[in-house]
């Protein structure tokens, strides 16, 4: 079996930590240290070290198992991995990039789980971007671990059909657990010799970092735009506008509403049919599931319960 060093942070990485701790060793975990979680602030560890105590309690990690949860690696910290002797690094999300001199620390070098058919969509944000793009395939790679970020040569690769109607939480949590399937073959492989290694060929695109304002809604733009958006943003940064009175209401479920043609401004709402349906720059979007700022998240029919004065204004900066 192999000692390994696993990396990662969020939820999407658990999976593959689960594999490799039920087929390899794990020698250590990397992971961001805690962070204040809803509206107390209360410090909770990462997704990926709550893991590791279940994990621990279950008897399938050491329960001496360092878990290093460190703001940055230091040489300090270098000195801790050092010492565990791991063979081989195997990272999906950790949040950081790794230096030559981190990377030096381990005889098989490093893979990474990115949930992409790369060089499609290098960067922090592969699963909105493809989204975003109405990509009809998406998939996951295993890639060694360079310098250069998602460039490394790709040890294996699995592509997922997309039909148009996924979310971005659910598409990653998907992706998450064909990574971890495919990750275990990889691992295998490496140690028995038979791995194998092709560079990436194509031209790369690339993903941005995601911040909140990105989720505001343009409502000149198209029905099917809106729509990916409100996919592509879920859960975070949420897509969201504003109603009149100023509060910020965020769309969670929509769809595109097929008997709609343009009829009113952008971002006004209609009466409603199956959904509230609002004006885009094209056709017309139905809204399934909302939530008012402060409020609670909400169907439909229930918000307008409340809400009635919706109908007919207008959303939206202008």
């Amino acid at each position: 079996m192999l000692r390994v060093l696993f990396a990662g942070t969020p939820a999407c990485a658990v999976p593959a930590l689960e594999k490799t701790a039920g087929s390899h060793t794990i020698a250590g975990i990397l992971t961001a240290p805690p962070s204040a979680k809803g509206r107390s602030g209360v410090l909770l560890p990462s997704d990926v070290a709550a893991a590791a105590e279940r994990l621990k309690a279950a008897g399938k990690i050491h329960r001496d198992c360092p878990v290093l949860q460190p703001e940055k690696i230091t040489d300090a910290v270098r000195a801790e991995i050092e010492a565990l002797k791991a063979d081989i690094l195997v990272c999906f999300a950790y949040g950081k990039i790794f230096s030559g001199k981190t990377l030096s620390l381990f005889p098989l070098g490093g893979v990474n789980i990115h949930p992409s058919l790369l060089p499609r969509w290098r960067g922090p944000a592969p699963v909105p971007a493809a989204i975003l793009a109405g990509d009809r395939e998406t998939g996951v790679t295993i890639q060694r671990i360079t310098l250069e970020m998602d460039a490394g040569n790709i040890l294996a690769q699995k592509k997922t059909s997309l039909s148009g109607d996924e979310t971005a939480d659910k598409l990653l949590e998907s992706l998450s657990i064909e990574g971890a399937e495919l990750l275990l073959e990889v691992l295998d492989s490496i140690e028995n010799g038979t791995a194998g290694e092709t560079p990436q060929t194509g031209e790369p695109s690339f993903s941005k970092m995601l911040k909140k304002e990105d989720g505001e809604i343009d409502w000149n733009k198209s029905t099917g735009e809106i729509d990916a958006q409100i996919r592509a943003f879920t859960p975070w940064p949420g897509s969201f506008t504003k109603m009149p009175d100023g509060a910020l209401l965020f769309i969670r479920e929509a769809g595109i509403y097929k008997d709609g043609i343009r009829q009113e401004q952008p971002g006004t709402v209609l009466s409603p049919d199956k959904g509230i349906l609002i004006q885009t720059g094209t056709g017309i979007l139905s809204v399934k599931k909302l939530q008012k700022q402060t409020k609670k998240e909400t169907d439909w029919r229930s918000f307008l319960n409340g809400n009635r004065s919706l109908i007919s204004c207008k959303l939206g900066n202008s």
